[in-house]
């Protein structure tokens, strides 16, 4: 398979290049919201299958430039699909997200209520609907609704790499806040090996990519804490919530198991 890859040199793109073992990979280096730049890419390519991750995230980012956030994970989606038809692609791989969902105590399944916790999951879930809309019948599509994920090299920003920069700097006791939450914590490796494993069996449709289990956000600190060698209070300002995959329809695709070690995602 010939694979265009936007978000190439993302965390979770980087990973997805360097566990491919057979497959071409094209990398998009332009704008998304440029029409011309994506022209550009599919030009004298005849590529099967599209993995788009690109997007502005993380959730402070996306918070602080909202109308870039919404032209690059929305409008950069569409102009990006609309190209796509036209280049007989075989299958489009969106990287969606969790916060689509409305926080709940139970697994969410792909049914789940949708009610976006966040602006981020606001633009990822008008790019859903735009692809179902356009692609539906038409070229093979995959929404992967990615859970929480982490690894040593992740960029700042991001709760985890941000949270060992604290503690680790700190020298007096720290108040660590808002770490009140459950989140659903999955290897870059694991999706990326699952995405593979989708397009290989060409599923079509919203699928979660989550482990299954729950950890709490205070649980991700103390680990931390704990490798400096530092102690901390915890403020709980925010209302708890909780996103938590039911990944049962996964589990009935992949052909491995999922082992995903908090751990070894942190450092």
């Amino acid at each position: 398979m010939k694979i265009g890859i936007t978000g190439y040199s993302g965390s979770l793109g980087k990973t997805l290049i360097n566990i491919n073992k057979s497959n071409k990979i094209y990398r998009f280096r332009g704008d998304i919201r440029k029409k011309s730049d994506i022209k550009s890419w599919f030009k004298n390519k005849k590529i099967d299958a599209i993995f788009h991750l690109a997007a502005i995230v993380p959730i402070k980012i996306v918070k602080k430039n909202k109308k870039k956030a919404y032209e690059v994970n929305y409008l950069g989606t569409k102009n990006l699909v609309n190209i796509a038809l036209k280049n007989n692609i075989k299958w489009f791989f969106f990287a969606s997200t969790s916060h689509v969902y409305k926080s709940s105590k139970k697994r969410i399944n792909e049914n789940g209520k949708i009610e976006p916790i966040s602006f981020y999951g606001k633009t990822k879930f008008l790019s859903e609907k735009f692809i179902v809309k356009k692609l539906e019948g038409k070229i093979n599509y995959c929404i992967g609704r990615i859970f929480s994920t982490t690894n040593k090299n992740q960029k700042q920003n991001y709760l985890v790499p941000d949270l060992k920069n604290k503690i680790k700097k700190t020298q007096k006791k720290l108040k660590l806040k808002n770490l009140n939450h459950y989140r659903d914590f999955i290897s870059m490796e694991d999706i990326s090996n699952i995405i593979f494993v989708l397009m290989r069996k060409k599923f079509s449709g919203i699928i979660n990519i989550g482990s299954g289990r729950k950890t709490y956000l205070k649980d991700i600190a103390k680990i931390i804490l704990k490798k400096y060698k530092k102690d901390a209070n915890f403020e709980d300002i925010s209302k708890t919530t909780c996103l938590l995959s039911d990944n049962l329809k996964l589990k009935k695709i992949i052909n491995f198991k999922i082992n995903s070690n908090l751990n070894k995602m942190i450092f």
